[in-house]
């Protein structure tokens, strides 16, 4: 088959989770069909680019990506007159439509895939093809979830306005579409949820083109760490521009560290991530014991360092990649409950789960206690990507739902 993929965000390199999920999938399409890649890119990403070029036989497409407070309050004011959400219509760019239209006039396709809803849009131009959205999250119950964790103020109004626009506008994507594939149950039936919200009627029929598919990892690209025997930090990697991660990592810091440090006072939290917010940075500069990297280009170093990962989420959806990448990285994990959602681990096998702060903190100081047991936990989450999460298992329902 032809397969057009449309991308919010160019998927190379594979250094943040969606951009892991898209690159697994992306590999994956190309070793069974003929796939052309449109996708948005930020700033000069010509070498990415070039990296992506042997698998894609239709060629890879980009259109520059630009953001910033004017163009985004010009977006607000189109979503508060139209009625639309404000994150459609930020993505709404004329050089986009431009491209898929010249696309379509060069080459017939017979699937559209949309990775992200924020591509829907686009996929909805390809005439004839068959329409697939890859949700990465139900966009609309993250932002709620987001605004549930935020004091009031313009932005939980804001959020709160989006998340209901957003559970509309998905729902109705969802059912127009020709298929959808969902992270998790979890997604699954909360993208479901949207579909009746949306349409007003049973999503019975919707149920059926739904399925799906987890995020997968590449084991023999993720290979496990070989962590020092003295390993003793506590580690948190993942985008820091991400609401969800600012926010688990202002809690961790806030209510879960003070209880660890009763215990360990000297124990260092490695914060390792693109784009920190200053409010992260400032804690950094006042206490030592938290290192706030920003990006770095090879985290080998923490991640040999590390005691334990913690993945202290109380906002979100879809499934964490940063939780699959610590498990084929055989990393001992903490967790709540959430964030550990949509995967299939169990507590005190393949991870430790913990949501209240005491809790968190009890359970990241027996990992960091009992070396053999943080040993145990980081190979059988390994085993856990080996039979289940690799991408040339998790992603062969992709052929049912093209099909």
């Amino acid at each position: 088959m032809n397969v057009l993929l449309l991308t919010q965000v160019l998927p190379y390199p594979p250094d943040s989770g969606p951009k892991v999920k898209t690159y697994n999938v992306l590999k994956y399409l190309t070793q069974h069909h003929d796939v052309t890649l449109a996708s948005f890119v930020r700033g000069d990403q010509s070498r990415d680019v070039d990296r992506l070029r042997p698998f894609c036989a239709g060629g890879v497409h980009v259109v520059q990506m630009a953001r910033g407070a004017v163009r985004d309050g010009a977006a607000m004011v189109r979503s508060l007159t139209t009625g639309q959400p404000w994150m459609m219509v930020r993505d709404d760019r004329a050089a986009m439509r431009d491209l898929v239209d010249r696309l379509v006039r060069e080459m017939r396709f017979d699937v559209a895939h949309a990775d992200q809803l924020n591509m829907a849009q686009y996929a909805a131009r390809v005439p004839g093809a068959r329409k697939v959205l890859d949700a990465h999250n139900a966009l609309w119950l993250l932002y709620k979830r987001l605004a549930q964790t935020m004091s009031g103020g313009p932005r939980k109004w804001l959020l709160n306005r989006d998340w209901k626009l957003l559970k509309r506008y998905e729902g109705r994507v969802c059912h127009d579409f020709d298929g959808v594939l969902a992270v998790s149950h979890e997604d699954r039936t909360a993208l479901l949820e949207a579909v009746v919200a949306a349409t007003g009627r049973a999503a019975d029929a919707d149920a059926d083109k739904m399925i799906v598919i987890p995020i997968a990892v590449d084991s023999d690209e993720v290979r496990p760490v070989q962590r020092h025997p003295n390993a003793d930090h506590i580690l948190h990697i993942g985008t820091m521009y991400w609401p969800p991660n600012i926010d688990g990592v202002k809690w961790f810091i806030a209510e879960v560290l003070p209880h660890i440090r009763r215990e360990r006072p000297d124990v260092v939290f490695d914060v390792v991530g693109a784009r920190p917010p200053q409010e992260l940075l400032d804690m950094s500069k006042a206490d030592p014991r938290i290192n706030v990297t920003g990006y770095v280009e090879d985290p080998t170093p923490y991640l040999q360092q590390a005691g334990v990962m913690v993945v202290p989420l109380r906002a979100g959806g879809g499934m964490r990649v940063k939780i699959l990448n610590a498990m084929a990285q055989a990393l001992p994990i903490v967790t709540t409950t959430l964030g550990c959602e949509g995967i299939a681990v169990e507590h005190g096998r393949h991870v430790l789960i913990a949501d209240s702060p005491a809790d968190f903190a009890r359970a990241t100081l027996q990992v960091l206690a009992d070396r053999a047991g943080a040993d145990v936990l980081g190979r059988n989450g390994r085993a856990l990507i080996e039979s289940v999460y690799d991408y040339r298992a998790a992603c062969r329902p992709l052929e049912r739902l093209y099909r």
